[in-house]
């Protein structure tokens, strides 16, 4: 069904260096939040230890669907591989091999996507609703978060901001545009394959507003799932097809609301802002209500009958669909009588800067770095140093590679236990409830007459680690 009300596209907005200041304004804010130096997390580790390997490698694992290391042997690559390939190309880069460097690539992608979707909107709708929907992307909690993590969430922004555009050039200039269209909503699913439902909702738009003439986006839409479906296949073939599962979560009816929340930081300002005007922007968002509201409504509608199925809420995963509320609620603050339109925005801007906030304080996830970093203080050579359980596995393997390698002769990984010869033995290992996760080592070692003589306390928001002394 075609909307009468738009048969077509205003003309498109020039572009201006005011454009500029949302994916400037959003590389400043993720300068500020990666200062601390905090080291990275579990995710962020694995992208760092697969994205180093060689691409032989990498294409192995992801084609068999096997770990890359004896304790990550049941977490291999898998929907969002390619990502790991792009990163080992970024990494190969002169002077780009570190934790940090991995970290500015999503950061700078993620700027990219800003830029895309600003222009995207400013042709659509104007300059002022671009850049003020740009500017809520760029202080956004949630998006601010993803943008300074070594995970694909950076890239498929990044391809969202493309495809956007590439249909807002369709729109207004066909056939320009579809090519665009075509292969960012193919990055789109490689990046994060739950973004595809972000490509169907522009498939959708395109067919509410051009009826049979969307043909050719429709056609293109399809054409650009292909791979990241053809990815999902291998992985239900190769048996990792249920990987992660266990990390999402069944909202008993409650995702799109959880979904809102998270994107406000669960700050209630800043979700009541968004909120009201994002409806207003649906109601009578000029140029871009069609677009923005497919843009959210249609990848929550489809998760949420997704849930009926299996569980499938992750706040992150949602990352793509969410950008749309940002549009809907800049469209919604420009709709508003024109004295009260800056008010509107400042008000809009304002509780997202509160609600992200926080962020500035936040520390680290996990501090496997000042395991490391305690260990090579006080551990004497010969002395084994065991990690107990996989996620203290990965921490200390890459960080002794980082930081210490003078203790790479003494580190135990696992499948290897803690040897019970030693008459001192360091043990790094997970907590979870504030014990520590019991592996086969706690047996070894008392059975050899060893007990636990000291404890170092690693907190973290995401992952609590402690490191134990053990002697006879």
């Amino acid at each position: 069904m075609e909307d009468r009300s738009a048969p077509a596209a205003p003309a498109p907005v020039r572009w201006t260096a005011v454009e500029l200041l949302p994916p400037l304004l959003l590389v400043a804010f993720g300068v500020v939040l990666l200062l601390p130096g905090h080291g990275l997390w579990f995710d962020e580790l694995f992208t760092a230890e697969v994205a180093r390997l060689p691409l032989s490698e990498i294409l192995g694992a992801i084609g068999s669907g096997r770990g890359t290391t004896s304790y990550l042997e049941n977490v291999p690559p898998a929907y969002n591989s390619p990502y790991y390939v792009v990163a080992h190309a970024w990494m190969a880069l002169p002077g780009l091999g570190g934790d940090t460097a991995l970290r500015m690539f999503s950061l700078l992608a993620t700027a990219g996507g800003l830029a895309l979707v600003t222009r995207a909107v400013a042709r659509l709708a104007g300059r002022a609703t671009g850049v003020l929907a740009g500017v809520l992307l760029a202080c956004s909690p949630l998006l601010l978060e993803q943008s300074v993590e070594a995970r694909s969430y950076g890239l498929a922004v990044l391809a969202t901001g493309g495809a956007v555009l590439g249909l807002v050039r369709w729109l207004q200039e066909p056939p320009r545009g579809l090519l665009l269209l075509g292969l960012a909503g193919a990055g789109m699913g490689l990046a994060h394959w739950y973004a595809l439902t972000v490509l169907a909702a522009f498939v959708t738009a395109a067919v509410l507003l051009r009826g049979r003439r969307a043909l050719p986006v429709v056609v293109g839409g399809f054409l650009g799932t292909l791979p990241a479906l053809a990815f999902v296949a291998l992985a239900a073939l190769n048996g990792t097809g249920g990987r992660n599962a266990e990390h999402l979560n069944d909202t008993d009816g409650r995702l799109v609301g959880l979904a809102i929340e998270a994107w406000a930081g669960g700050r209630t300002p800043m979700l009541w802002a968004v909120v009201v005007l994002a409806v207003v922007g649906a109601a009578r968002g000029a140029g871009v209500r069609v677009l923005a509201t497919c843009w959210v409504v249609v990848p929550l509608l489809l998760l949420v009958a997704a849930e009926l199925v299996r569980p499938v809420f992750l706040p992150r995963y949602l990352l793509a669909a969410l950008l749309g509320l940002a549009v809907l609620a800049a469209a919604g603050a420009m709709a508003l009588p024109r004295p009260t339109r800056v008010p509107a925005a400042a008000v809009l801007i304002g509780c997202c800067l509160l609600a992200a906030a926080p962020l500035a304080e936040r520390g680290p996830r996990e501090r496997a770095d000042d395991a490391v970093a305690l260990l090579a203080e006080r551990h004497r050579s010969g002395e084994p140093v065991v990690a107990a359980d996989q996620r203290s596995a990965l921490g200390l393997d890459h960080y002794v590679r980082v930081l210490a390698p003078q203790l790479r002769p003494d580190v135990v990984l696992p499948p290897d236990d803690a040897p019970a010869d030693a008459d001192r033995v360091w043990l790094v290992r997970r907590v979870i409830d504030g014990e520590p996760v019991p592996t086969d080592d706690d047996a070894i070692l008392a059975d050899a007459g060893l007990e636990v003589v000291q404890e170092f306390a690693l907190e973290g928001s995401k992952t609590q680690l402690v490191v134990q002394l053990w002697t006879r």
